[in-house]
């Protein structure tokens, strides 16, 4: 088996305990962008599994939209990256 040459950790403890590596992060090529795919994206970037520049171009965001879910998660968790609640939690 060979392992890909990356730049940066292949893996990552979160403060939860939990273990965040490469493989967890969605395909490059997603297209349907739910909750917990864009919360996996930004946890990455903050714990720096992934600097935010290759976040940006592997998944093909803007930098406003990574913002918006960066904020979001920070403010109120990965619960304000749901579609069904952009409005509650914009409003606050």
């Amino acid at each position: 088996m060979y392992l890909k040459r990356v730049d940066g950790p292949r893996q990552v403890t979160l403060p939860d305990g939990s273990v965040l590596s490469r493989a967890d992060l969605p395909p490059a090529d997603t297209q349907r962008w739910v909750a917990s795919r864009k919360a996996v994206v930004v946890k990455a970037v903050i714990h720096g599994l992934i600097p935010e520049s290759e976040a940006l171009e592997r998944y093909a965001l803007s930098e406003e939209e990574f913002a918006l879910w960066r904020g979001a998660v920070e403010k109120h968790g990965e619960k304000a990256l749901k579609v069904t609640a952009i409005q509650k939690y914009r409003q606050l």
